[in-house]
Formats: C-alpha cells, sequence, structure tokens
C-alpha cells in the first residue's frame, strides 16, 4: 500500500475550508453526484465545496470528459484502477497549487447549495454477515449454545437484497408494515413493525466488474473495490422473525437501505489500511481461494465509526443527540472487503461497476460499540435510558439515526464519510 503526494500531510489547499476540515480535506476527495437544481452532476468534495468534475472537463484529461459528465458515476467506476489513482492526482493537484486556482474556482459549488443524489445507478445489492461479534451477539439470544453456525468461520454469508430501495442519506425512513406473529400469539397479524431497528455497516462500491463465470481472485479483489460509504440498512426485527425461515431475510429488510453520499476512494484510505485481526486458536483457516497473505497484512480498515439517536422530544428541547455506539471496523470484521468480493465472484457471478456491498452489522466485542438496537437493548429484555428520560428498545416515530466514520493514524491527516441519516416516518 504505497503512498504519494496525495496523502502529504503537509499538502494543504488554496481553499482555505479544505485545510483542517474533519471530513474532507485535500487528503480525501471522495467522489459523489450533487443536484444544484439543474440536473445531477458528478463532483468531488474539497471542504464545504464541490468541485463540478463536468465544468472542469477543459482542465482534467479529455479521455475522462464523457465518462465524468454522466449524471451518475458508473462509467467513470468502470475505468481501471490506474485512471482512478491518476484523476485523484490531477484533483489534488489543482487543488494545492495556486497557479490552478483562478482556472479551478469558477467551478467550485457550496455543498449547503446542493442536493446529494445516490452515487450510481445501483444494478445490484448484497448484504453480508461478516461482523462477527454481531453476528455472536444476536446468535446468543436465539442458540446460547451455539451463537455461530458452523459454516460461519468457513464462508463470508450473504444474501441479494434490494436495490431499488437504497437511498441517500436524508430521506425518510417509512416505518413498514408486514406480518408480525409475537410468541404468545397463535396467528399473525398484519401491522406497522414495532420492532423497527438500524444496523450500522460500510458499504463497498464496485469499480470495474468481472464476466459472467469468470471468478474474480483473491489477489485481485481489492484492486475491483473503488471506494467505502457509510451504510444503514434499516431491519424490522419483528418482522423477520416470522418470515426468515425457511429462505432468510425478505419484506424486513427489503424497504430500505440508505448510504452515505460521498464515496471515499479505496486509494484515500491508503495510509488507513491495518492487518486483518489474527484468527483465534482452534479457528480454521480461510481456505485457498479465500486465502492472500497481501490481504490478510493490509486488508482491514482502521475507520472509527459512531451511531448516534436523536428523539422529537430531545430535538423539541435542545438536548444534543446521545451517542449509541462508537467502534473500529477493523476490530468488527471477520471475512476482509477483498475476501467479500472473490467470494461473490467465485461460483462465475458477475459484478457490475455501481454494485453495493454491505459488509453487515459492526459491532465491537464490548458494549461501546455494539451496532444495533436489537443487541444494546438485548432484544427488547434491557431498554436504553436517554439523557432526555425516555426509553428505546427499537426506533419510534420521529427517531433520527446518524451514522458518521472516519480515519486518524500518525502522520496522516484525518480524514471523513460525512453523515448516513435517516428520520423514521409513521407508515402508510
Amino acid at each position: 500500500m504505497t503512498l504519494d503526494e496525495t496523502h502529504d500531510p503537509a499538502r494543504t489547499s488554496w481553499l482555505d475550508s479544505a485545510n483542517g476540515h474533519p471530513d474532507f480535506p485535500i487528503q480525501n476527495l471522495p467522489l459523489g453526484v450533487f443536484d444544484r437544481g439543474d440536473g445531477a452532476r458528478i463532483g468531488v468534495a474539497i471542504g464545504d465545496q464541490i468541485l463540478d468534475l463536468a465544468a472542469a472537463a477543459a482542465i482534467l484529461d479529455p479521455a475522462w470528459q464523457r465518462a465524468l459528465s454522466q449524471p451518475r458515476l458508473n462509467d467513470w467506476l468502470a475505468h481501471r484502477s490506474a485512471n482512478h489513482r491518476a484523476l485523484r492526482h490531477r484533483l489534488s493537484a489543482l487543488l494545492s497549487d495556486p497557479a490552478h486556482r483562478a482556472a479551478t474556482e469558477p467551478r467550485l459549488v457550496a455543498q449547503s447549495a446542493v442536493t446529494m443524489q445516490l452515487p450510481a445507478r445501483i444494478g445490484d445489492y448484497t448484504d453480508f454477515y461478516v461482523g462477527i461479534h454481531h453476528a455472536t451477539n444476536v446468535g446468543r439470544q436465539f442458540r446460547p449454545d451455539q451463537p455461530l453456525m458452523p459454516n460461519y468461520k468457513y464462508v463470508p454469508i450473504g444474501y441479494h437484497g434490494r436495490a431499488s430501495s437504497v437511498r441517500v442519506s436524508g430521506d425518510p425512513v417509512i416505518r413498514p408494515s408486514g406480518q408480525r406473529k409475537p410468541p404468545e400469539a397463535t396467528e399473525p397479524t398484519y401491522s406497522p413493525s414495532r420492532r423497527l431497528d438500524y444496523e450500522l455497516e460500510l458499504g463497498i462500491w464496485i469499480g470495474r466488474g468481472n464476466p459472467l463465470g469468470d471468478p474474480i481472485p483473491i489477489a485481485d479483489a481489492a484492486d475491483h473495490i473503488v471506494g467505502y460509504t457509510l451504510l444503514n440498512d434499516w431491519s424490522a426485527r419483528d418482522l423477520q422473525a416470522w418470515e426468515y425461515q425457511p429462505l432468510g431475510p425478505f419484506l424486513a429488510k427489503n424497504f430500505l437501505t440508505t448510504v452515505s453520499p460521498w464515496i471515499v476512494t479505496a486509494d484515500a484510505l491508503r495510509p488507513f489500511r491495518a492487518p486483518m485481526p489474527p484468527r483465534p486458536p482452534g479457528d480454521p483457516a480461510p481456505l485457498p481461494y479465500l486465502d492472500d497473505p497481501a490481504d490478510q497484512a493490509t486488508g482491514a480498515l482502521a475507520i472509527h465509526l459512531e451511531v448516534t439517536l436523536s428523539t422529537e422530544a430531545m430535538r423539541a428541547t435542545g438536548v444534543p443527540p446521545h451517542v449509541l455506539s462508537k467502534g473500529e471496523a477493523s476490530a468488527a470484521m471477520y471475512w476482509s472487503a477483498a475476501q467479500i468480493v472473490a467470494h461473490h465472484s467465485s461460483n462465475g457471478c458477475n459484478l457490475s461497476p455501481g454494485d453495493l456491498i454491505g459488509t453487515g452489522t459492526l459491532s465491537t466485542k464490548d458494549a461501546t460499540g455494539l451496532g444495533s438496537l436489537l443487541e444494546i437493548s438485548n432484544g427488547g429484555k434491557s431498554p436504553l435510558a436517554l439523557p432526555s428520560g425516555e426509553q428505546r428498545s427499537f426506533l419510534e416515530d420521529g427517531d433520527e439515526l446518524t451514522l458518521t466514520g472516519w480515519c486518524e493514524a500518525p502522520g496522516a491527516v484525518r480524514i471523513g464519510f460525512g453523515t448516513c441519516t435517516g428520520r423514521v416516518t409513521p407508515a402508510r
């Protein structure tokens, strides 16, 4: 994971708001799609501004103009990593060298003046279950003697989600309805979910895809990942408990998935790579198609994650959001992002530019970083006390969840992901 001048902590921008920005200094340069009322356009976040890449085509490589002038990032994501790296270098030069200021500054747009949109047309969305502490915590609630199923440490578990209901941060969370059957009931009823929950995840954006029937080798898998986002895979736990056997999640999961709007690129995250956590003694080694020494050495991501909750009453009385969870992604993932991609394609499944993959809920081993209310409230048995005097086992109408993520490391500038926010509204 070689670093270069774009990661230099001494590099600053002539745009003052970028210097010291907690999320978008010049060392980040994440990609996104924005709309200022005249249609969707591709941009790069820098400080409190966005550089309009279609408008900047004349000062970028002409070979990139068509892909960067589209209303979504799919065509650009399909480019090889060398082009992604070249764009990063060009943007870093334009935004750091004062000689380029006159040509670049007119192409900036204030983030406060735009509406963010989904970065890409998502053809397919897959959700995995690689957060081992979450899997253990939830499994223990239902199977105290065997929290993890026998296959968990051999195969990255996942299921195909619903791409059409992925939405960008800020879109409302409409409470889903469905069949529910409480343990004491003899028959199910159809009604709004009473156990609405969040799931703290990372989203993996696929860049270059693979042809049908042609698996991606583990050694090449990281090169197919263009970047990462925050992801909240909202869940209706009561619907899920009734419907998930024998085929797994359905209506309990497909009503909404929220992502943060910026794709933090794999290149921007190079200073924050870390070794995968060592497997406990007695755990099986990954099968050969999932085993790569380089990935084990640098496949984890040192991303700090935080979740806050704000209720309607808290906002009305000025009570600040309550921190539900603080943790780090690198300590939560049993399988790496590259292993996820390699396994996803191992049967010949074709991935495409703009496909989205969720890691699954990321919880820490201790109670400080639990990634869902199902864990925090012990399945509803131990309600959470909020500073407003309210209690929560699961989400109520008016509750707002915000996920944040950032990276810090010695010798590197902090970069962040922005926010991933959703507010619950009543069922329709």
